[in-house]
């Protein structure tokens, strides 16, 4: 297997449903500021979807972007773990960058309100695949760790290497 740096992604949908305090005080302060952002795009109050707002106005799509400073202190809190995942040992998995989204939401129940937070971890190597199984090594350091793949993870970013060193790791050239 050539060997290849990747970023990992992991989308967390987060509803009514949902029942860590974490995901309830993101609905919660994210759905606050939805309603007070969202009058801008809904000036006679008679859209009450998110989708009706966008299909209305393009410009509502910038919900997503004004939202996410509902949350940012939900997000620091996390202080970069992803939570509900972690490898195979119970490590947490480190994120980057985070980036909101606007699954759905209705102005007149917060019980419609649905969105999901993306955690972009940092360069990793991919060292070998076993079933669904990764072995990877971070990029500033020799350790290694091993995770599944799942639901909600995926590989965002996928380049493959060459040369003999990458970040204290041996690379074969392809």
């Amino acid at each position: 297997m050539s060997k290849a740096i990747i970023k990992l992604t992991y989308k967390q949908v987060i509803d009514a449903a949902s029942g860590t305090d974490f995901e309830k005080n993101v609905l919660f302060a994210s759905y606050q500021e939805f309603l007070l952002k969202s009058q801008a795009y809904n000036p006679d109050n008679r859209l009450k979807t998110f989708s009706e707002m966008k299909n209305n106005d393009g410009r509502a799509n910038s919900l997503h972007y004004k939202l996410s400073f509902a949350i940012g202190y939900f997000i620091e809190m996390l202080k970069n773990k992803i939570p509900a995942l972690s490898d195979n040992l119970g490590n947490s998995i480190t994120f980057e960058v985070p980036k909101f989204e606007l699954i759905e939401s209705d102005t007149t129940t917060m019980a419609a309100h649905k969105v999901a937070l993306n955690y972009i971890t940092g360069d990793l190597t991919l060292l070998n695949t076993f079933g669904e199984y990764m072995v990877l090594g971070t990029c500033d350091s020799e350790e290694t760790f091993t995770i599944k793949l799942q639901d909600g993870l995926s590989i965002s970013s996928y380049r493959e290497t060459t040369g003999t060193k990458l970040n204290g790791h041996k690379v074969l050239a392809n």
